[in-house]
């Protein structure tokens, strides 16, 4: 009986333990679906389904909340994309503007031409006049009996620019006459006065007078008459001065041809161009006047004191 009794406790034992590794197994079983199924693994499944969504997106991914980095790790957008300033070396260089006008440039040309006295101007002054002898002066063109000639004041004259020049001198009664320029009038005499010979100063006005108020202008004049070219006392091959005589239009230089080319010769007080060095002298003569027309003269030889005439002459303007 003992024994009997011992056997049905022991088994009665085992089938509870039985029952309760079952009821333990089931509870397990129910916890592991509940945390398989909870919320929290929905929304690990949602964020990895984002997350993978986002990933296979080639739009612009929206903007997150991380905290930005330090503007100097790299430059900034309109940095990178800005295009560089164009320089003095690889800008492309502008055309140069045109000049306003063609004529503008002509005038332009034929005032530093012409120096003091320019055409087409009227010059205001006073008018005087001297005892002008054999017609000799400054210009040195020699003795003359030509009585309609003036003296140029010094600063008009602008070491003898003003030699030859054909001016028009009219009086405020309106009496006018045309002389020709041989000499300088030295200071005192001013800017824009003239002082005539006595035969064109009364022309104007009544000797006693003595001085008028006038104004005047270059002229071109017509001439039948030919340039002529003379070598000064003195002149050689290995010197020279050399002059232009009877130009319609005053001058404005005069070049003689070297073996270099043509040389221009520097002008004097007294009316003649100088070649010191030899350059030129004897060889051919090339003037130009204050309108910038060019005249050559061949075949003029050393004959110093000679006035040797020639076939050319500027045009009249």
């Amino acid at each position: 009986m003992a024994s009997r009794s011992h056997r049905s406790s022991s088994s009665g034992r085992r089938r509870t333990a039985l029952v309760s590794a079952a009821v333990a197994a089931v509870v397990a079983l129910v916890a592991a679906l509940i945390v398989a199924f909870g919320p929290d693994h929905e929304t690990d499944v949602a964020d990895s389904a984002a997350a993978t969504a986002v990933a296979g997106t080639r739009g612009t991914p929206t903007p997150t909340t991380q905290e930005p980095k330090p503007a100097t790790a790299s430059p900034s957008a309109s940095a990178r994309t800005s295009s560089p300033k164009a320089t003095a070396s690889t800008a492309s260089p502008r055309p140069s503007k045109a000049p306003v006008s063609q004529p503008a440039r002509k005038a332009s040309a034929s005032a530093s031409l012409a120096g003091r006295i320019e055409p087409g101007v009227s010059y205001e002054g006073v008018a005087t006049f001297y005892d002008v002898g054999n017609g000799d002066g400054a210009c040195l063109y020699g003795p003359t009996s030509d009585v309609m000639t003036a003296a140029m004041n010094h600063t008009d004259y602008e070491t003898s620019r003003a030699c030859g020049a054909y001016i028009r001198v009219q009086a405020g009664s309106g009496a006018s006459v045309t002389v020709r320029i041989t000499n300088e009038c030295p200071l005192p005499c001013a800017p824009g006065q003239l002082d005539l010979s006595p035969q064109a100063f009364a022309k104007l006005a009544a000797p006693v007078q003595g001085r008028i108020p006038i104004t005047w202008s270059l002229l071109s004049p017509s001439t039948s008459d030919t340039v002529s070219i003379r070598y000064k006392t003195g002149s050689s091959r290995y010197w020279c001065g050399v002059q232009a005589i009877g130009h319609r239009n005053p001058l404005a230089r005069l070049e003689v041809e070297t073996a270099s080319g043509w040389k221009e010769l520097p002008r004097t007080e007294y009316n003649y161009f100088l070649s010191e060095q030899g350059s030129g002298c004897g060889g051919a003569i090339r003037i130009t006047d204050i309108y910038g027309e060019r005249l050559e003269v061949d075949g003029i030889g050393v004959k110093p004191d000679v006035v040797q005439p020639t076939r050319v002459q500027f045009a009249q303007h």
